[in-house]
């Protein structure tokens, strides 16, 4: 199988992490082949922190765990660089959530498929892959 470069949405990186089981049984094997190169951006660390903030019952991660178990299980963190913004001022409004925005504008830049269970998404790019969650 060929080598793929793969960026986690916020949501499929705390699955990834938290409860695998939840992906598909294809998806948790590109996660785990050696061959491919995973990548967790700041913006989704940046994002669990501000959702960590608002004290929801329902949020109850931290960002500087979930920063570490991606980097424990092998994922690679992909700074926000100013170039990876560039691509946000061309991308149409098909979603207006900033952090989706940014991290489809850094799936562009690498390039990388971006994964994400958003199907608001897809039309942005050939590079959303669209997964399902069980």
């Amino acid at each position: 199988m060929a080598q793929r470069t793969l960026l986690l949405d916020t949501n499929i990186l705390l699955y990834a992490l938290i409860s695998p089981e939840k992906l598909s049984v294809e998806l948790q094997g590109q996660l785990t082949q050696n061959e491919n190169e995973i990548y967790f951006s700041a913006v989704s660390i940046w994002e669990i922190a501000i959702k960590a903030s608002l004290n929801r019952a329902d949020f109850n991660f931290s960002p500087q765990d979930i920063h570490a178990l991606a980097l424990q299980t092998g994922f690679t963190e992909l700074p926000m660089h100013a170039h990876h913004t560039y691509a946000v001022t061309h991308l149409p409004w098909h979603h207006r959530d900033p952090f989706d925005r940014l991290l489809i504008a850094q799936a562009l830049a690498l390039p990388a498929y971006f994964i994400t269970s958003d199907s608001q998404l897809q039309p942005y790019s050939e590079l959303i892959q669209l997964v399902n969650l069980k």
